[in-house]
């Protein structure tokens, strides 16, 4: 059976997990938004997946960059700024008592409408900011053994149509390619630009290791993201060439590794794409090794962060 990277063993304890809704702690069986706010209207919002290691969560100023740019480029007041967001990020995380193992999704609507149409201007409060945190890691068999990718029709677009850098609630696209890729036995979709090149997956990045290199696409058509830049910057660190560049099916298929990255799992490696198995079908050395490089670095985050004091 396909399994998505995202896919996480059930924990009992999110059962009882507490969530943040404005300002409020909600047991999870009361956590709800009304019917009139925009994000569940129209999607119109914006969004940040964050990994917490050791109570902190990682990459924490690149998350509320992109968070805060998002909302900027849409008009939309998130009504705290950042150490005000950072603050309740962390009570939330003290008052479920966790540390490890934990994934959180922060969510920023425009808020309440008075009636449910797209206009902006319908909306009558302020921006609705939910934090959930659960308990989830990444199943270990993938993160070792690999994903099966499927080429799906579903294009990233022009920033004209829809700016994929923008991480918003509006997710349609990915939602469908990710239909297409499962339906056809696979884990995950992979995507191409309008040129043809492949630009990225349904919920992830994703990168081809050929001759040494390291090769993802120029990044014109996904989202910036923050493992991606990440494992470029590490690549760069430790003197393996890498570059951002168009490439082809054809540069995949022959590729001698393939990988994906993302903040909940991380660098994961890939072993098959449209029935063709990359390099030997097994985790390669280069994978493995941005893999520990990657692990280390985010440990190394959560610890500069919990020698920070936040008022």
């Amino acid at each position: 059976m396909a399994h998505s990277v995202h896919d996480a063993p059930d924990d009992e304890r999110n059962e009882g997990i507490l969530i943040w809704i404005n300002g409020e702690l909600k047991p999870r069986a009361e956590a709800v938004v009304s019917v009139f706010d925009s994000g569940f209207v129209l999607g119109d919002g914006v969004w940040e997946g964050l990994r917490v290691i050791d109570g902190q969560p990682v990459f924490l100023d690149l998350h509320l960059d992109r968070l805060y740019e998002g909302a900027k480029a849409i008009a939309l007041d998130i009504g705290m700024d950042r150490r005000e967001l950072t603050r309740a990020l962390l009570d939330t995380l003290q008052a479920n008592d966790m540390r490890d193992d934990v994934h959180v999704r922060l969510m920023v609507t425009r808020g309440l409408k008075r009636s449910p149409y797209q206009d902006p201007r319908a909306s009558i409060g302020p921006a609705t900011v939910v934090m959930i945190p659960e308990y989830k890691h990444p199943r270990p068999e993938l993160v070792e053994r690999g994903l099966r990718l499927f080429t799906v029709h579903v294009r990233r677009g022009y920033p004209d149509v829809l700016d994929p850098k923008l991480n918003s609630h509006s997710k349609l696209n990915c939602i469908t390619a990710c239909i297409q890729a499962y339906t056809a036995g696979a884990d995950e979709a992979l995507m191409l630009d309008p040129h043809g090149f492949v630009a990225t997956c349904n919920s992830t990045h994703f990168f081809i290791v050929r001759k040494g290199q390291v090769w993802t696409s120029s990044g014109d058509y996904c989202l910036g993201g923050i493992t991606r830049a990440n494992v470029l910057q590490l690549c760069r660190r430790e003197g393996i060439p890498a570059f951002e560049r168009n490439f082809s099916l054809t540069d995949v298929y022959g590729a001698d590794e393939a990988f994906t990255t993302g903040t909940f799992a991380g660098v994961v490696p890939v072993r098959e794409i449209d029935g063709r198995i990359i390099g030997d079908g097994t985790r390669g050395p280069m994978v493995e090794r941005l893999q520990e490089l990657y692990q280390d670095y985010a440990r190394m985050d959560a610890a500069a962060r919990n020698g920070m004091r936040i008022a």
